[in-house]
């Protein structure tokens, strides 16, 4: 039976693409290298007993329109909120908590600065100004540079949908695409341990400190979310981000697509510039009328095509592509609940804090110097950490008493010999918490731990890239991953990109996945 399209890479974008694809009569197969689906947004047993989500940990992103249209409640994913969604603890014992309610946070912030209080309704003003404008481009194809009458179109509509803004909205837009994180937060903040509460969304993801331009858009990039409808929410997927990609297959598998694990691609087998099928590492080619890459763009390209089959501007432009995270992600199995200082000690504390997300970081000159650490010394010596732990709102992922944590952590040099110093900077990183969770490390049954290069190996992850390449200006929109080629195609006639290498970038949001297959439908 002829393949009308293959899917290299089962992540959660290949399979929304695949889906439509298949919802629209397609004959699809998904090929994925690993044991099973769903790339970073997969759940894995690391520790007997013991399961929990590998890469991408937390859900927000996630469109509504693509959890209706897959319909993936009925097929499985239920997202409950996190109840209270952040708790940044302080070296003193003092803690700032980011609860649910404007008027209830304003209270928190109040309780360290009430200057800084009257600031919130202005900077979430202006952020869900900038909010709104960045949801109202998600699932449209950005104008493409040389495409022709119907882009020049779409981009005249979108000058004319941003001339409707005002001047201070004008300046706000302008101020989260080109300034810094620390920057954009001086027009509202004052108090140390409230800018970095803030700051911290800028750094997620990204190998740098809070001074570096385009840090601010990654901070407006967290913030276009929601969870069962209410925005600024953050949620945990019943059985960890795995059941988002299961649910997702669950839907794709109805419509027909084939899902196949275990199959490694090797190369995209090109003829007279058109994509005729793939080459898996065992030798094996599959033939198909069109190829789909959920891969980052610089592995596609750089490792999967001959550079004598794309032009050489593009190869330039590629070799420059920029990926990388000062990311490490830790799973640890737990046989109690971590003590922490700050909640002991404060009465206002329940176990409701718990459930958030717990973050060492507690003010901006801690955030800077961890990634100055990674610059001079390879990894953070007082790194950057989000825990969740996820067990208190589900209970299956360990056994009865016991608890699973998530620990994200920044800032580790994407560049260091992580074989080498993996088991270094995990002691690093358990050290730290015990500072803020005296006895930590005597709960740790258990563990998995996954540098930058690990990320890369599982995932294909290049640096450790969480986004597959970063958020700069020079790649968003129109211009990812390449200006000219921000519209889900390349260079090579029928062969396609859908992951979050493209438009609007990373996160399990869906999104491209989305998009990528409203343009190939397009081209039938």
């Amino acid at each position: 039976m002829t393949t009308d399209a293959i899917i290299i890479g089962g992540g959660h974008n290949g399979l929304v693409c695949a889906s439509y694809l298949a919802n629209a009569g397609m004959r699809v197969r998904v090929l994925e290298k690993n044991e099973q689906i769903g790339g970073p947004a997969s759940t894995e047993e690391f520790h007997p007993g013991f399961r929990n989500s590998v890469g991408a940990y937390t859900v927000s992103l996630l469109n509504p329109k693509v959890i209706n249209d897959l319909e993936l409640h009925k097929h499985g994913l239920k997202i409950v909120e996190r109840k209270v969604n952040n708790v940044f603890p302080h070296n003193d014992g003092n803690f700032l908590a980011f609860v649910h309610g404007r008027n209830e946070l304003k209270k928190k912030i109040a309780q360290f600065s009430k200057h800084d209080a009257k600031q919130v309704d202005r900077f979430f003003s202006d952020i869900e100004m900038v909010s709104d404008q960045i949801r109202s481009l998600l699932l449209e194809t950005p104008p493409n540079a040389g495409g022709g009458f119907r882009d020049v179109v779409r981009a005249a509509l979108l000058g004319n949908r941003l001339r409707k803004l005002n001047v201070d909205e004008g300046r706000v837009l302008l101020d989260i695409f080109s300034k810094s994180v620390s920057d954009f937060l001086d027009y509202y903040f004052k108090d140390e341990r409230v800018k970095a509460a803030f700051a911290f969304d800028g750094l997620v993801g990204t190998y740098s400190d809070t001074k570096q331009a385009g840090t601010a858009y990654v901070l407006a990039h967290h913030a276009f979310g929601e969870v069962n409808g209410k925005k600024g929410i953050w949620g945990h997927a019943i059985g960890g981000m795995g059941a988002i990609t299961q649910s997702m297959a669950a839907y794709a598998q109805t419509k027909g697509v084939d899902i196949e694990v275990n199959r490694t691609v090797h190369r995209v087998v090109v003829k007279n510039n058109e994509a005729v099928g793939v080459e898996l590492d065992d030798g094996e080619i599959i033939e198909s009328s069109r190829v789909v890459s959920n891969l980052n763009p610089a592995l596609l390209f750089r490792r999967m095509i001959n550079a004598s089959n794309l032009p050489e501007e593009f190869n330039r432009r590629m070799a420059n592509y920029k990926n990388g995270s000062g990311t490490l992600r830790m799973n640890v199995a737990l046989r109690d609940l971590p003590d922490f200082t700050c909640l002991k000690n404060h009465k206002r504390a329940t176990e409701d804090h718990l459930t958030s997300g717990i973050i060492i970081g507690p003010t901006v000159d801690y955030l800077d110097q961890a990634y100055k650490d990674a610059e001079e010394l390879g990894w953070s010596r007082e790194p950057i950490i989000e825990m969740l732990i996820p067990s208190t709102l589900d209970d299956s992922l360990a056994p009865p008493g016991k608890h699973v944590a998530s620990l994200f952590c920044h800032q580790f040099n994407p560049g260091l010999n992580w074989d080498v110093h993996r088991d270094k900077a995990a002691r690093t990183v358990i050290n730290q918490v015990e500072k803020y969770a005296p006895g930590f490390r005597e709960l740790i049954l258990g563990q998995q731990v996954l540098t930058p290069i690990d990320l890369e190996r599982k995932f294909g992850l290049i640096n450790g890239d969480i986004f597959h390449g970063k958020l700069n200006l020079d790649q968003m929109f129109s211009a990812r991953p390449i200006l000219g080629y921000g519209n889900y195609r390349t260079p090579i006639n029928k062969l396609y990109m859908c992951g979050s290498g493209t438009h609007p970038g990373g996160g399990v949001t869906g999104i491209p996945g989305h998009n990528a297959a409203r343009e190939i439908l397009k081209d039938l």
